[in-house]
């Protein structure tokens, strides 16, 4: 049966990095209480259930989020990881995972490989945390880091190759080779390499991408479905449109995927220059959904994704997007998307956003409207996809 995989923030827990730029005592929940509807019927402020505003600094806290996680049917967690040259950021609470003696449960980690920036407040940005990538001895640093994970008992590994997923791999300099040294380190220390996931689609797309070391291809969403929106838009447009991008291709040699990139950057542009009295994107969950289903893998290395719901504007404000599900929703495509994945993918994986992105109004933890229905839904749907699919054999 499926395995659903939930990505996880650790951003809950105030540290110096997020006080300097946002104020003592920082963190997710900030956006979240300051949260307010910005259009009729908009599902805000979000508020945990029994006013549960935790701390990821409490082992306690995160033996929770897991015990309910197993009761109703997550399998496991994709925990971002943020890595500065050696200066690591948000590591407490994936720590607190590895070391304790009370928690067990599946999960791996995703590099989130972006410099940090003001970007939630600004329509221009500026960062105040660089990412940069550093030479092998800082690759075998950050390495070393990552390999008492690799080493836990709870850790997701497929074939003796811990899973790694990497966010934005196409901002990695000497990707392959690097990919390639860490390949070779988890030999070394006993483990048949390593098993790669990538999860921005700005890799996929880009025309000189080479994904030869992944064996995954995450369908990170609602990204990919809003892009396969876009698209289908985009091939509805007036023949004369479609003819000017003929003659770019024939006189530029302009590729499918630079068309695409191109569409994607103009999407993003536009987003950073909406102005604050301009509303909220909106968009229909059951019309992304429906993009999410007629999405077949692209090749054997795609891996489903699926989305609870989603609403940035805790953080982007009148920048942000929304697109907002009720359980009732949840629960009947994530059925269908099970159901799809059984039919249409060759893994087993489904990432899901999310278990926690309060910020951005994707997760499962119970508030108080909806309590604990979202986790409920998982449980649900699960137990109908595995009859449908004992019924169909």
């Amino acid at each position: 049966m499926t395995k659903i995989i939930s990505f996880y923030l650790p951003q809950f827990h105030s540290i110096p990095e997020n006080d300097a730029v946002w104020g003592k005592g920082f963190t997710e929940w900030n956006n979240v209480k300051a949260a307010m509807p910005l259009v009729k019927n908009q599902y805000q402020p979000r508020v945990p259930l029994n006013d549960n505003y935790y701390s990821l600094l409490d082992e306690d806290t995160i033996l929770w989020q897991t015990d309910l996680a197993k009761k109703y049917g997550v399998y496991g967690f994709c925990i971002y990881h943020y890595w500065f040259s050696g200066k690591l950021l948000l590591n407490k609470p994936l720590e607190l995972m590895n070391n304790s003696k009370k928690i067990h449960f599946p999960y791996c980690i995703c590099w989130a490989n972006e410099s940090w920036t003001n970007a939630w407040s600004s329509n221009k940005p500026k960062s105040f945390l660089e990412q940069k990538y550093g030479d092998k001895a800082e690759w075998k640093e950050h390495f070393d880091y990552l390999a008492r994970f690799f080493k836990d008992p709870d850790y997701i590994v497929e074939d003796n190759k811990p899973l790694m997923v990497i966010y934005r791999p196409e901002n990695i300099p000497q990707l392959n080779e690097k990919l390639d040294f860490w390949d070779s380190l988890a030999r070394a220390i006993g483990f048949d390499g390593l098993e790669y996931a990538y999860q921005q689609m700005d890799f996929e797309i880009n025309p000189v991408s080479d994904d030869s070391r992944f064996k995954y291809s995450i369908e990170y969403q609602p990204q990919y479905a809003l892009q396969d929106i876009e698209d289908q838009k985009e091939s509805k447009k007036s023949t004369a449109k479609k003819t000017i991008k003929k003659i770019l291709r024939a006189t530029a040699k302009i590729s499918d995927k630079t068309l695409k990139t191109s569409i994607i950057e103009q999407r993003k542009e536009h987003k950073k220059q909406k102005s604050l009295t301009t509303p909220p994107e909106i968009f229909s969950y059951d019309e992304v959904c429906e993009a999410i289903l007629q999405r077949h893998k692209t090749n054997d290395k795609s891996v489903a994704g699926m989305f609870v719901g989603f609403d940035d504007t805790p953080r982007r404000q009148n920048r942000g997007s929304i697109i907002q599900s009720t359980p009732e929703s949840f629960e009947k495509y994530l059925t269908m998307q099970l159901n799809n994945i059984q039919k249409h993918y060759s893994t087993d994986f489904l990432f899901l956003f999310a278990w926690n992105e309060w910020g951005e109004g994707g997760y499962l933890e119970p508030d108080q409207k909806y309590r604990y229905q979202y986790l409920q839904s998982i449980d649900n749907a699960l137990r109908k996809a595995r009859t449908q699919n004992n019924e169909s054999r």
